[in-house]
């Protein structure tokens, strides 16, 4: 992979539990940032990563459903989101969330999918830690906001507030949208855009009622 390929999902400053990855259609590519690179054990360019190479880091419990997940990709394109395991070069088992959408072309052509990966394994750096903990007071201001869609990533995802707020960051990066800002845009997005299913609406209702009892 080339630095300038990669550009577009490049995680230059991001936390290195988030990285990009893109995948063309044409010649059946995948390309790797840094970051997800190291996820697996490899140095970056050390690898030119496949659909083989991919399956073969996939946690033998997972990989059926990964090879599905990965098929529909190749042929389909449209957003996706995964949940699964990988095992690294040394045998480290890192749980991850894989996130993409379909590139298309002016003609509306799908041509492949770009997205990130999160690593959610139990373990944080303390040099990431302390960097996530600097910026949050920085941003001290703007928490309201930010907590928010950190909430709504949790939920969608099932993920940590840590990693909810890696994405943020990551994505703040890519888009070269400040944080805040970037918080409202999703959360104004979500209200706008989002629809619950009535079932699921439901369901929730049944939850939130039964944490507290009823009065007459």
């Amino acid at each position: 992979m080339t630095n300038e390929r990669m550009r577009g999902v490049s995680e230059s400053g991001a936390p290195h539990r988030v990285g990009g990855f893109r995948y063309s259609r044409a010649g059946d590519e995948w390309e790797w940032s840094d970051n997800v690179a190291a996820m697996h054990g490899y140095r970056p360019g050390e690898v030119v990563p496949t659909t083989e190479l991919l399956l073969s880091h996939k946690h033998p419990d997972d990989r059926q459903y990964v090879s599905q997940t990965l098929d529909a990709i190749r042929t389909s394109g449209g957003p996706f989101s995964s949940r699964h395991r990988i095992v690294d070069t040394a045998g480290v088992t890192r749980s991850v969330v894989v996130v993409g959408q379909s590139d298309r072309d002016d003609n509306g052509e799908v041509t492949g999918s770009t997205g990130f990966y999160i690593d959610v394994t139990d373990s944080l750096d303390r040099t990431v830690q302390e960097s996530v903990d600097e910026m949050v007071d920085e941003i001290s201001s703007s928490r309201a906001a930010i907590e928010q869609a950190k909430g709504m990533l949790m939920i969608v995802y099932g993920i940590s507030p840590d990693r909810a707020f890696d994405i943020l960051i990551w994505c703040s990066q890519q888009r070269n949208v400040k944080l805040r800002r970037l918080s409202e845009q999703l959360i104004e997005r979500a209200r706008t855009d989002f629809r619950l299913p009535n079932g699921l609406r439901s369901h929730f209702d049944h939850l939130l009622l039964g944490s507290r009892p009823l009065t007459s």
